[in-house]
């Protein structure tokens, strides 16, 4: 062989992934280990299990709606029939005394899930659009009806109940402490993140992206939109039985309400919420829906109005959610200049949010004056206590709703003109 051989002959080397793209998967693997020295109580446990409960759940969802443009409401279906599954089997374990570890049950959950979602794919997903809404709708009414009908399943009323510390030890570990089950939902939210990440980037991930813009010319092409459709159909209730199955192990209880239209709405907004166009969008929305639920409800009784007004904010103002808030930064952030939003931010951002804390303090004092027991006149605001029958939290709270807006829209422009610089390439002199 020449040198002109050597030269010209090239040898075929397996892509490598580079350190940037698995540095989010190894920092989120570390945060979610690392988490449980932090929040030790048993209470931030319970919320962080309740995150990624729901990261599975709105992952799963996404599949549907972002990947493949497919509104569902009734999606909290199979989530919930992975879940009764999957505390059937735990039953079973406890009962026949089945040599049957707890962290294998989502499996089954997951399977069940994929079950129904092949048996109500085969003909929901021949059309997108408002008809697959529909169906999807009348399918979930239909299955929630069925779980005060089918008792045998679904438990009627109360439910099916169980104990996942009669399964079998796993390393010693019978699952008593909170902390042993975060491990293992951890396990499986790790696990269902990066399969589902990796079915996003496989064929059918792609063209549900490409059936999704433009049903017709994928078929045009030659891919068969439905049988698409079809294969993300089922996929995603696989995904959304395993978020039903650790739902089943960390509370032992599951009910007709994990049926529920409410609970496909709430998926639905935290999916909007956090962004559908992006992988990692529906992870911040359950994060911060979690939070707000958790938290928020703790500190008023109107916190379901909070996070409706910001669920319609979302819609209205950041349609690519949280995430796409985040991402609008990236061409800034590329052309070196992010930092020079810093200034106009907090000129316009500061007084934006004391408008919003003092119009929040408003509708606390409207709703206290208007629901209080009688003769209880005091309540507390940003921990301070204030009487309702007098002028003071009244006029603070309005100045600074109404002081803290226009601020905001004064300095509105100088944000803008900040922004267009900051996404603009400089001239390179001739």
């Amino acid at each position: 062989m020449t040198d002109t051989a050597h030269k010209t002959a090239t040898v075929t080397q397996a892509p490598r992934l580079a350190l940037p793209q698995l540095l989010p998967w190894i920092l989120g693997i570390a945060f979610l280990l690392v988490m449980p020295f932090v929040f030790q109580s048993n209470s931030a446990l319970t919320i962080m299990n309740q995150m990624m409960i729901l990261i599975v759940f709105a992952l799963a969802y996404n599949m549907l709606l972002g990947q493949g443009g497919m509104l569902s409401f009734g999606h909290a279906v199979y989530m919930g029939v992975g879940g009764f599954m999957c505390m059937h089997i735990m039953n079973m374990v406890e009962q026949n005394n089945l040599p049957l570890p707890l962290p294998v049950l989502p499996i089954f959950g997951g399977l069940f899930g994929l079950g129904l979602a092949t048996i109500i794919g085969s003909f929901s997903t021949r059309k997108a659009g408002t008809v697959f809404a529909m169906i999807s709708l009348g399918i979930g009414e239909l299955i929630a009806a069925c779980s005060v009908i089918i008792v045998v399943f679904f438990g009627g009323e109360e439910g099916v109940s169980g104990d996942r510390t009669y399964g079998l030890p796993v390393f010693g570990i019978e699952f008593l402490k909170q902390i042993e089950v975060y491990y293992v939902l951890a396990f499986w939210t790790i696990l269902s993140t990066i399969l589902m990440y990796l079915f996003s980037r496989t064929p059918v991930g792609r063209m549900a992206n490409a059936v999704r813009d433009n049903p017709e010319r994928a078929e045009f092409l030659g891919y068969s939109a439905r049988w698409v459709r079809f294969y993300s159909f089922c996929a995603s209730g696989f995904f959304a039985g395993i978020a039903g199955g650790l739902f089943a192990i960390n509370y032992e209880i599951v009910t007709g309400e994990n049926l529920s239209l409410t609970q496909s709405g709430a998926i639905l907004l935290i999916t909007f919420l956090g962004g559908v166009g992006f992988f990692f969008g529906p992870i911040i929305g359950a994060i911060v829906f979690t939070l707000l639920q958790s938290v928020l409800s703790l500190q008023t009784e109107i916190w379901q109005l909070y996070v409706g007004a910001l669920f319609v904010a979302t819609v209205m103002f950041f349609p690519g959610g949280l995430a796409g808030v985040l991402m609008m930064h990236v061409p800034a952030w590329k052309l070196g200049k992010l930092h020079t939003l810093i200034v106009p931010y907090i000129k316009t951002v500061i007084p934006a949010g004391i408008g919003l804390l003092g119009l929040s303090a408003l509708l606390e004092l409207v709703f206290h004056v208007r629901h209080a027991v009688e003769g209880d006149t005091e309540i507390t605001l940003f921990w301070t206590v204030f009487d309702t029958h007098s002028v003071l939290p009244w006029a603070l709270a309005l100045i600074a709703a109404a002081g803290g807006f226009w601020i905001a829209r004064m300095t509105a422009p100088d944000l803008r003109s900040a922004w267009h610089r900051a996404n603009t390439p400089d001239r390179r002199p001739a």
